[in-house]
Formats: structure tokens, C-alpha cells, sequence
């Protein structure tokens, strides 16, 4: 009841109140959930909603900004949602700052899947590590599984299975996501447009870019730069 009470009386002093996977349960209780979008961790999600019922629970994103409340599903996306925080009222500079001293990625948005960018799999072993490797750091080539195969001294069936073995899914996938996440930074760090974008990071024209960016990030790649561009956070402060 005191930890209510407190949780109340930020809330109607205007304080931003966020919380981290079940803490939602607790904004629930305090009242503050009411009629409002809201999010947890997808384990607890239809908890959430039965307890709550007026609350409006997305099972599927990393957190919800509602103004002066915002609600993040497990406690890596309550890290998203601190960073997102401190984006939303210092900037990316800032963001970036912290997000490096804590090693963590700085931009993932509330909106994005609930996708983990990790190039290499913690898994992965020493023999196929190299294998990953060299894919990173040749995204803007052309890749096919034969070539990629034939590359790896594999045949083809050998170096498919094994890709998904190493890494959980299929090796074109495994591509398209880590060109997605390179097109990410390229959209945070600098000044090219889209089409150089996306032929750097491998798509070969920006259709296919979108297309994939929303698939994975779950917003558009020009949506994402005005959010998150430290450039355009730059600009803003010397107009």
C-alpha cells in the first residue's frame, strides 16, 4: 500500500514513471493503466491483461512511451526504455554516451520486434566463428549459400545445416538481418542517403531496404534517422 501510495502521488505530481517487465503489474495496481497502451515481458502479458483489463497490453514490442508513463517488457528492453528516456528529453549525444559506457546497442526503438542484435551467437564456435566473420565484413557483396559454401569448403547441405545449427536460422536470413542492423548504424552515424544506404549495406536499392528495415526494426529507415540521427540532434541545437 505505501509503495501504491508512492507510485500515486508521482504519477499526480507529473513525475515519469517507468517500469521494467512485471513492475507494470505495479503500475496496474497503482491505477495507472487504465484506458492506456502498455506493454511486459510476453510471459506475463496475459496476466497483465486479465488483472487489468481496461489496460491496453501490445504483447509484441519492446516498450511503450505514453508520455509520462513508460512500460518495457524484460530487463534488457528496460534498458532500451531507460536509454529511449534519456533520448527523448537530453538527446542522442547523451543516449550514445551512456549506451557505449554500458555497452549496449543505443537506439532500439519501443515500436521495433523483439529482436536481439547480436551478429555473432554466444554459441557459435571457434571453427565457424571465422565463417561469420568474413560475411560482416563483406555485406555489401552479392552472397548466395552455394558461394557462401563453396567459400567455407563445404557443399552446399553441409554449410546450410550447420549455418543453422551455429546461429538458429538460415543463412540468407541470418545476412538480411545483419545488413539491416549495419543500415541502422549507418542511418545513426552518417549523412548518406538512402540508396547509398542501402547499397553499402548490401540490399542494392532502398525498395529492398524498406522492406526489410520495417520487417526487422519495425519502422521505416527515414522514420528511424529523424528519431534517432545524432546529426539531425545536432542541427536541431544550432538552429
Amino acid at each position: 500500500p505505501e509503495a501504491l501510495r508512492a507510485v500515486r502521488a508521482a504519477a499526480d505530481a507529473g513525475s515519469i514513471i517507468l517500469t521494467v517487465c512485471s513492475g507494470a503489474f505495479l503500475a496496474g495496481a497503482a491505477g495507472l493503466l487504465d484506458g492506456r497502451p502498455c506493454t511486459t515481458h510476453w510471459m506475463h502479458a496475459d496476466d497483465l491483461a486479465r488483472r487489468y483489463p481496461t489496460a491496453r497490453v501490445d504483447r509484441n514490442v519492446l516498450f511503450v512511451d505514453d508520455g509520462n508513463l513508460i512500460t518495457s517488457a524484460g530487463t534488457a528492453a528496460g534498458i532500451d526504455a531507460c536509454l529511449h528516456l534519456v533520448r527523448r528529453e537530453l538527446g542522442s549525444e547523451v543516449t550514445n554516451k551512456i549506451a557505449r559506457r554500458m555497452v549496449v546497442p543505443p537506439q532500439r526503438d519501443g515500436g521495433q520486434r523483439q529482436f536481439i542484435d547480436q551478429p555473432i551467437p554466444v554459441r557459435c564456435s571457434e571453427g565457424f566463428a571465422p565463417h561469420l566473420d568474413w560475411i560482416m565484413s563483406n555485406l555489401d557483396k552479392p552472397h548466395t549459400v552455394t558461394t557462401l559454401a563453396k567459400r567455407s569448403a563445404m557443399s552446399t547441405r553441409t554449410f546450410a545445416r550447420r549455418f543453422v545449427e551455429e546461429t538458429g536460422t538460415t543463412p540468407m536470413q541470418w545476412i538480411t538481418d545483419q545488413r539491416v542492423l549495419y543500415a541502422r548504424r549507418l542511418l545513426e552515424e552518417s549523412d548518406l542517403d538512402i540508396d547509398r544506404i542501402a547499397g553499402q549495406a548490401g540490399f542494392g536499392n532502398a525498395t529492398l531496404l524498406r522492406h526489410h528495415f520495417r520487417r526487422v526494426i519495425g519502422v521505416t529507415p527515414s522514420d528511424y534517422r529523424r528519431q534517432f540521427s545524432c546529426s539531425a540532434d545536432e542541427d536541431a541545437v544550432t538552429a
